[in-house]
């Protein structure tokens, strides 16, 4: 949907700047000129303005142009606005959480084929980033960067652990466990379990996770690459390998394999507003309609 009406903001930005310019290359100047000889030229302002002939389509086209190409500029490059509609990065992001994405962090991208024509910079361990669903790319998904091209990643006992990628046998770091602290339990429920809380370090970002106590094994589930063991992955080139921070209500990376480069949409960096959808089960409202605002929650994300 979203890559959709990226393909109608290129359409009406194109056709609508197309009319202004083919009016004012082969129609204004015959419009003014039947204008001043029929003695309606005003003074001190445009004649294109004041002409009351002006056809309805350019006179729209003039209008929307402006406004149209700012917003294509805005959400094409800079930053594009998304919506969370799942709990699969609690307790970073929550149902009803609007977010910023910042579009031009790692490189620049056509609206149309997404193909990249300018690089800015990659993901780093840690980010939370919005991409394209590899099993199907129209729809947009978002989790954080566990690992980078040629790490390998291990998800096992509920624990990742790295192998950072190396060039040589001499500069390789070990498999390393990723710090875990506990928090806290209890304090969100999921099918009636007490979650527990964590935090994470990964890289140079620190932040909380959450984990469902007891023996939830999924391993059967994951995504099998050649040469690999069931809870292990070694990142290609180009690509990423990504986690919802709801480790056992989260569809990422271990199910479905690797994000591209390709399918990067950009960094979140910012909560701009943020709803809250609880209501009695016997409410007349419908459930999109919010309950609350919870300010406490806009600003940026870790």
């Amino acid at each position: 949907m979203a890559n959709y009406f990226s393909i109608m903001l290129v359409i009406v930005t194109v056709a609508s700047g197309l009319i202004w310019l083919i009016d004012s290359l082969l129609f204004a100047q015959k419009r003014q000129d039947r204008m001043a000889i029929a003695g309606n030229a005003s003074s001190g302002t445009s004649e294109l303005e004041q002409d009351p002939q002006l056809p309805w389509l350019v006179d729209t086209a003039q209008q929307i142009f402006p406004v149209i190409a700012f917003v294509l500029v805005l959400r094409s490059f800079l930053y594009e606005p998304f919506q969370i509609p799942s709990g699969s990065m609690m307790p970073t992001l929550l149902v009803g959480d609007f977010i910023l994405v910042e579009k031009f962090t790692y490189g620049l991208k056509d609206p149309v084929m997404r193909k990249k024509f300018v690089d800015l910079g990659q993901p780093e361990r840690g980010d939370v980033v919005v991409f394209k669903y590899p099993v199907n790319p129209s729809l947009d998904y978002i989790k954080r960067v566990v690992g980078l091209p040629g790490d390998t990643v291990i998800y096992r006992d509920k624990q990742i652990s790295i192998k950072p990628a190396c060039d040589t046998a001499e500069n390789c770091e070990p498999l390393k466990k990723v710090d875990l602290k506990f928090e806290s339990r209890g304090e969100v429920y999921q099918q009636f379990a007490p979650l527990e809380k964590y935090t994470e370090q990964l890289g140079e970002v620190s932040h909380q996770i959450y984990k469902k106590p007891g023996r939830t094994n999924h391993a059967s589930r994951y995504y099998q690459q050649p040469g690999t063991q069931a809870d292990e992955w070694i990142v290609p080139e180009g690509h990423y390998f990504v986690m919802g921070d709801n480790r056992d209500n989260s569809e990422d990376g271990r199910f479905w394999g690797f994000v591209s480069d390709e399918h990067l949409v950009g960094k979140a960096v910012a909560i701009w507003i943020s709803f809250e959808f609880e209501r009695e089960p016997d409410s007349v409202l419908p459930g999109w309609v919010p309950t609350g605002v919870r300010f406490e929650r806009v600003g940026g994300i870790i």
